[in-house]
């Protein structure tokens, strides 16, 4: 009768186990998936598609296009995380980039990160690289326009229910006179959230 019973025990404990077992399964990455909530890979996606396409068609953009012949070289900023939760806006800032670059209708500099990394090759170059091809060190393309942002948060909530909407703001700057030349944005992300009663 005691064997019968560890093994009834054994039995119960396995399915138990079973039962908790972590569960993975690809999806695609276009896929929309919002589990918490919060802000997410999707959420970056479609802020930074429809700013950037705002952007590059903005009349600051067309006229400097239309004066000069030519297209403006832009870099992006830093993004405030400005938000009550955490963001990893690096994130939001390369999504930015592409955006930008794919475009096809501005140019594009490093970042000043990015510029550090670069200049410290070129100066190595000018010690252990032939004459032929050491690149110069004062021969950077100087930006034209700056684009920085914010992502701020209004939350209601009452209960177990709230809603969070998220305020992502990007703005472009004439670097030389620091004029703001273009301000929109984006509060296309609204999520009405309800938590569960139950606790476990």
């Amino acid at each position: 009768m005691k064997q019968i019973k560890i093994v009834f025990l054994v039995m119960v404990a396995f399915v138990i186990s079973a039962s908790c077992a972590t569960k993975v399964e690809r999806i695609d990455s276009n896929t929309v998936t919002d589990l918490s909530g919060y802000w997410n890979d999707t959420d970056v996606r479609i802020v930074a598609d429809d700013l950037v396409k705002k952007c590059v068609n903005a009349n600051a953009i067309t006229s400097y296009v239309a004066k000069t012949e030519k297209l403006p070289v832009v870099i992006v900023g830093s993004f405030r995380n400005q938000s009550d939760e955490h963001i990893d806006t690096s994130i939001l800032t390369k999504k930015f980039e592409a955006a930008l670059i794919n475009s096809g209708k501005v140019d594009f500099v490093a970042s000043s990160q990015e510029r550090e990394e670069i200049r410290q090759e070129r100066e190595e170059q000018q010690d252990w690289s032939s004459i032929d091809t050491a690149k110069r060190l004062t021969n950077e393309t100087g930006a034209d326009f700056m684009l920085i942002g914010s992502v701020k948060t209004i939350v209601d909530s009452v209960g177990k229910e709230s809603t969070r909407t998220y305020y992502v703001t990007a703005e472009l700057i004439d670097i030389e006179s620091n004029k703001k030349l273009w301000v929109d944005t984006n509060s296309e992300i609204k999520k009405y959230i309800k938590r569960s009663s139950a606790r476990f």
